[in-house]
């Protein structure tokens, strides 16, 4: 039985991103010959709509948002700490669920890029134990 792992959807070509579009990877598309894939929008899951406003992790990193030292603010101020949050907590909840033990998250995001700072659903991915790979 092949195993199932997380990726970002807007890499598997859907238009998840907060522009409305994709940023799909032939890499991550690749994957589905060896393994079940597992499309997720932390945004989305959180309630937010596509298109939305771009947003940055403000005084930390998405460790300290999961733990209130951090917020989450949109371009034009708005926190959107909550929706990360949420969106963070559906996706953990989809990884125990279908026993994932890796995610390939897309890179420079406020919920799953790994660098320059962690985001919040790849930070909560990280508190389970998964493997996170950073596509750009």
């Amino acid at each position: 039985m092949r195993g199932t792992i997380l990726v970002s959807a807007c890499l598997l070509g859907l238009c998840t991103r907060y522009d409305g579009l994709s940023k799909t990877s032939s890499q991550v598309l690749a994957l589905k010959e060896k393994y079940h894939l597992l499309p997720v929008c932390p945004e989305q899951l959180g309630g937010l709509s596509t298109p939305r406003s771009a947003a940055d992790l403000y005084k930390g990193d998405g460790f300290s948002v999961l733990t209130g030292e951090a917020k989450v603010l949109t371009k034009d101020g708005k926190d959107v700490t909550e929706a990360f949050i949420r969106g963070a907590e559906e996706v953990a909840k989809l990884a125990r669920l279908f026993q994932v033990e890796a995610a390939f998250l897309k890179g420079r995001s406020p919920s799953c890029g790994l660098t320059p700072q962690m985001g919040v659903c790849a930070a909560r991915l990280a508190l389970l134990g998964i493997k996170l790979i950073e596509i750009d």
